[in-house]
């Protein structure tokens, strides 16, 4: 009888034992769904990321140039190499990046498995994951700006894919090159495009490549020169995301579609396009798309109105959701060519100047994108001041000075014999102070710190000892509600996952204490 109660008792701490292992394993493992569901349904949020070219007086250092991309809020580049420096700076940051192979790699990589072997294994295994590779750019518009590299293209991409393969990387980087939209033949109406059959022998494999790989097909895709190039054609207004009319949409006669906006169409012409060769579930991405914000006498639409509209519009259609009148339901996440103006880039003078920062991180224009996702911080930059650019003669500045204080408008008190910011008494920094005056009064907009060249933005405070800038004097309520929202965001997804896993402890404490019961009763019956 007492070895019949031993066994028992024995059962029941086993029982116990059990019970509590599953109790915490049940735990771990609803962390474990929860996290990785929250990673999911990040990488499948359309995005807005940027291109990164180095052809840059005085570039950033990779350290620095990491630093002001987390400080923008930049969570997805582009590079056009796999620059090593660059990848180990992005260590650890959750920033993700598409790494690239030069146009004049391809014949090496796509003649050799082994080369293209070495490429992974030194460029990719050598980083991932603490560098969040996400996909391989292979070339360069290879079919349309160097064909004699096309016979290789896709052996490159097919021998690149099987060292990822090899890796076990090939679910988490996809593989792709990027395409310039001149590869499509009579994009519009959309319904009518089809890709130039003089390379249909190298398009369909590698589209086919595409769907059974599941990567997107990599598209660069400008409406600027669309717009210039069908000039009475194309309105400007269609090419910037600008609100239309009904009467002024573009409508494709075939599907009876309404196209608001010149990317939408593009990018629905890439996917008829695919459909026309039997391919349904591959993914637009625009690798990339942008605006100039300067150019020569020959392009009068480079402007900094235009580029600023461009981009803060392209933005919010993103984080819009809307999807495309073809696919209403896919919003291809695009990539903003590009991060910083490359100056040493050869004319036309637009060539220079698509970047939404200068070389030296100062902003080009200001993005106004409050509200539209967490891309970029607060319109760009958290503050903003106009002051006077170096090298500028006095004559130029004083008259710049004198319009600012008089038809401007610009508040120029503090810059009055006696008051806080007479000194230093000198042309450059009165013109400063009424550069910012002006500016801030026009709310930062676009093309209010220009002055006929003669001032630039800055995002370093101008104030000194007692004489403190307007810019300084106004740190507005949108700001603040901004750095809110953004709080918010993060507080409601702590709130989702505690509330998560409280109702996943609650139901598991629940079965334990119903268990517990059982075990308590058992014990009871036992001792009596």
């Amino acid at each position: 009888m007492a070895s019949s109660k031993l066994n028992i008792l024995i059962l029941i701490f086993f029982l116990f034992f059990v019970f509590t292992e599953l109790f915490t394993l049940s735990l771990a493992k609803s962390s474990a769904i929860f996290t990785e569901q929250k990673k999911q349904n990040e990488d499948s949020e359309p995005f807005v990321g940027v291109n990164i070219g180095t052809d840059v007086s005085n570039m950033l250092s990779p350290a620095d140039l990491v630093s002001f991309l987390q400080l923008q809020k930049i969570t997805h580049i582009r590079l056009y190499d796999a620059n090593p420096d660059i990848l180990k700076a992005l260590a650890r940051t959750k920033i993700r990046v598409i790494i690239s192979i030069p146009n004049n790699q391809l014949l090496a990589i796509g003649t050799s498995n082994t080369t293209a072997a070495s490429w992974i294994g030194r460029n990719v295994v050598g980083y991932y994951p603490d560098t969040l590779i996400t996909a391989i750019a292979v070339g360069d518009e290879v079919l349309t700006t160097v064909p004699s590299s096309a016979p290789v293209l896709l052996p490159a991409i097919e021998s690149l894919y099987s060292a990822l393969v090899a890796a076990n990387l090939h679910t988490q980087i996809k593989i792709s090159t990027p395409h310039s939209a001149s590869l499509i033949l009579d994009p519009f109406p959309p319904s009518q495009a089809f890709f130039n059959q003089s390379m249909s022998s190298i398009i369909l494999p590698l589209i086919q490549f595409l769907s059974k790989s599941g990567s997107p097909l990599m598209m660069n895709l400008y409406p600027y020169y669309v717009f210039v190039q069908n000039k009475g054609v194309v309105p400007l207004d269609n090419s910037l995301f600008k609100p239309l009319t009904p009467s002024k949409e573009m409508v494709d006669p075939n599907t009876l579609l309404h196209y608001t906006n010149v990317l939408d169409a593009m990018i629905d012409a890439a996917y008829i396009s695919m459909q026309n060769l039997n391919v349904t579930d591959v993914v637009v991405l625009v690798t990339e798309t942008g605006w100039p914000s300067k150019g020569d006498s020959k392009e009068p639409y480079a402007t900094i109105d235009n580029a600023d509209t461009y981009s803060s519009n392209l933005i919010k259609h993103v984080f819009d959701h809307s999807g495309t009148p073809l696919h209403p339901e896919t919003t291809s996440s695009v990539y903003i060519y590009e991060l910083l103006n490359e100056d040493l880039r050869s004319p036309p003078v637009s060539e220079a100047n698509w970047g939404l920062f200068n070389g030296n991180s100062t902003p080009v224009y200001l993005l106004h994108v409050s509200g539209s996702g967490s891309f970029l911080a607060n319109d760009t930059t958290n503050q903003t001041y106009c002051i006077a650019m170096d090298g500028v003669d006095s004559k130029t500045l004083q008259t710049a000075l004198d319009w600012a204080c008089g038809p401007g408008q610009a508040n120029c008190s503090e810059i009055q014999p006696g008051e806080n910011c007479y000194k230093p008494n000198n042309v450059k920094n009165h013109a400063s102070y009424a550069f910012d005056s002006y500016y801030q009064n026009e709310g930062r907009a676009a093309g209010s710190c220009d002055f006929k060249g003669a001032a630039i933005i800055t995002t370093t405070d101008p104030s000194h000892g007692s004489c403190i800038f307007p810019g300084s004097k106004k740190i507005s309520n949108k700001t603040k509600q901004v750095v809110n929202s953004t709080q918010t965001s993060s507080a409601a997804d702590r709130l989702r996952f505690n509330t998560f896993r409280r109702i996943r402890i609650s139901a598991i404490a629940n079965n334990l204490q119903i268990f517990m019961d059982v075990i308590f009763s058992m014990l009871i019956l036992f001792l009596l």
